[in-house]
């Protein structure tokens, strides 16, 4: 029988994160890792959402890695086929493209307490490794609600991260469930080809102005001539972000003044009352993510375009039923529904010390000491794990902090010699979820009135860092080995006694 493959680390996903981490890695000296994607090519979330219209609501230069610049960012807020293509980008010059398996989805991982390693099964063979980064984010398995009838329905069927592209949508009804950061991208893209478009609104957004704009020759030439321009123009982007933190996680009412410039917004598309009506929301801003969309309101005022407030509770054949009670007809169905981001199903194939599943001991709600390593799951971490989530800025900032700690991570193995693996202490865990939760309390995800998917099914906020970027970088700039038990390989009674005897 052959011998399985061992390698130092083995990283799942190949998104931001995993790319990250891979380069971060080879920076560290680390060369015996691989990258496990269940796909065909990079790119995580950029990869599955090719939706029409599809873009990051955070500028693009700061919605790229500091080590990797991109002088030649098309747009303010670019597209998803361009930040897709900066991810490949990143791979081919890092040298990434040797280290990673596609088709390679992890089936289960084991922790295996006698060889302090982590055995793993993939849909392409099996492998064991000494450390296991989990990088497939939050936003990559899409959530469709149960929704009674949906069997029934005769036309197609699909959610916003797996588009249909095949699919031909001019002259169809269709109907878009959900109101989210992809809806109203989705929305304005569609509604000039379709007959009519009923969008489900279970709750109803926030919404700013997109101030995008195409970025000129002249800025591009100036960036890739002096770098610096771009660093300047990436610290002033991070900066205003900083600042507006105490908004969000300290003083909530400050952000009425925001509020009322949304509203702002909303009337100058939007003159009917009854349709403003319906999309005012109830609570504060910022409590629900803010949308930016210079589109949304002027394609939901147009003729062939119905709000359904209430959402979609049940469906009959091509007749689909809201809340409230009304019908339409639908030849497709849309789902913007979100991710499953509070419970994540990789979660369910990760095996601990105990036997039990990661998804079993965060059963009551996520968290992870610093964000990253969860008790009894030993030389095991995530990138972009419980309450590391960010209300307004850019997850790449967070992602590379939390790259210094899985480099620090490595070295203190190096340290400690031998096998060895680090077991993040419950007691650490406890106390570090103890901290964020009590400052998660005045934050706006937890005061503004309404229910987002930052919360767990306990109500609980998993998802959000109640603080600035700065202080997260700097909780998670090395390990602490105080907060882990060092766990070393036993020492079979035999060898014990061969050793005396010699």
């Amino acid at each position: 029988m052959a011998e399985r493959e061992h390698v130092r680390v083995a990283v799942v996903g190949s998104g931001f994160g995993g790319l990250g981490a891979a380069v971060r890695l080879r920076r560290e000296g680390v060369t015996d890792f691989v990258v496990l994607e269940r796909a065909g090519s990079v790119g995580g979330t950029w990869r599955d959402n090719s939706y029409p219209g599809c873009a990051c609501d955070v500028p693009s230069h700061l919605y790229s890695f500091s080590f990797a610049p991109n002088p030649d960012w098309p747009r303010t807020f670019s597209g998803q086929e361009h930040i897709r293509a900066y991810l490949e980008h990143v791979t081919d010059v890092f040298g990434l493209r040797p280290h990673i398996r596609f088709d390679s989805e992890v089936k289960r991982m084991t922790w295996n307490g006698e060889r302090l390693c982590w055995d793993i099964e993939t849909s392409s063979g099996e492998l064991s490794a000494d450390l296991v980064v989990s990088a497939t984010g939050p936003l990559s398995d899409p959530k469709i609600p149960d929704i009674p009838g949906l069997d029934s329905f005769p036309g197609e069927v699909f959610h916003s991260a797996r588009w249909d592209h095949g699919l031909d949508l001019r002259g169809k009804r269709v109907a878009m469930v959900g109101t989210g950061a992809s809806a109203i991208q989705i929305v304005p893209s569609i509604q000039p080809e379709v007959s009519r478009l009923t969008v489900f609104q279970r709750t109803p957004p926030w919404v700013m102005p997109r101030m995008d704009r195409a970025i000129s020759g002249a800025e591009r030439a100036l960036h890739r001539a002096l770098p610096a321009t771009a660093q300047l123009r990436r610290g002033l982007l991070w900066g205003i972000r900083e600042l507006q933190v105490q908004a969000f996680t300290k003083r909530p009412n400050e952000l009425g003044l925001v509020e009322r410039l949304a509203r702002r917004n909303m009337a100058r598309s939007i003159k009917d009352p009854v349709l403003r009506a319906k999309l005012t929301p109830d609570y504060r801003i910022g409590c629900k993510r803010i949308l930016l969309s210079s589109a949304y309101y002027p394609a939901l005022a147009q003729p062939n375009v119905d709000v359904v407030a209430g959402g979609l509770s049940e469906i009959r054949g091509s007749t689909l039923v809201a809340a409230d009670g009304s019908e339409a007809e639908a030849d497709v169905i849309v789902f913007g529904t979100g991710f499953h981001v509070t419970d994540m199903p990789i979660a369910e194939r990760v095996v601990g010390v105990e036997g039990r599943t990661l998804a079993e001991v965060w059963k009551g709600g996520m968290e992870a000491l610093r964000g990253a390593s969860a008790a009894g799951f030993p030389n095991w971490m995530t990138i972009i794990g419980p309450n590391t989530g960010l209300g307004n800025s850019s997850m790449i900032l967070m992602i590379e902090s939390q790259l210094n700690y899985l480099a620090d991570f490595v070295r203190q193995l190096d340290v400690l010699g031998g096998r060895v693996a680090l077991d993040a202490r419950p007691s650490a865990v406890s106390a570090w979820n103890r901290k964020v939760q009590d400052r998660m309390k005045r934050t706006v995800w937890n005061t503004g009135g309404c229910t987002s998917w930052y919360l767990d099914a306990n109500g609980r906020n998993t998802t959000v860092w109640p603080g600035t970027t700065t202080e997260f970088r700097r909780a998670v700039r090395r390990v602490d080995l105080s907060e882990y038990a060092v766990v070393r390989a036993a020492v079979k009674e035999s060898q014990e006694n061969s050793e005396v005897s010699a």
